[in-house]
């Protein structure tokens, strides 16, 4: 039951290709966004899609597989955790930003493989 504490799980699509930067400790980290979509319809009957857009980061090996397979528009499914972060812009003032932290994903079309 551990891992259904902080558990995120996301089907969507990368909205643009993926930040990785190599740290000075030797670590790979990778940011990037995906988009998660929900059609419904209104009291009207009309057809609505909501779309919420989420941070992502990965790090080490998982880093490394983003950086070589994921590209802008890749279907992908995730399993991560949720993190929230607060700092001080550069007016002083706080700011929160919440990201999934990457453990796992999953190529979901076949166009998306780069072989």
């Amino acid at each position: 039951m551990n891992s259904l504490r902080n558990s995120v799980k996301l089907i969507g699509h990368l909205g643009a290709d993926p930040e990785v930067k190599k740290l000075e400790s030797g670590k790979v980290v990778a940011k990037f966004s995906v988009a998660t979509s929900e059609v419904y319809k209104n009291k009207k009957g009309d057809k609505v899609t909501e779309t919420q857009w989420h941070q992502i980061i990965a790090w080490g090996n998982t880093a490394e597989y983003v950086e070589k397979y994921l590209r802008k528009g890749t279907h992908i499914a995730l399993d991560g955790k949720l993190t929230h972060n607060s700092y001080q812009d550069k007016d002083g003032i706080k700011r929160y930003s919440t990201q999934v932290v990457a453990n796992e994903f999953v190529l979901l079309t076949k166009s998306d493989l780069p072989f």
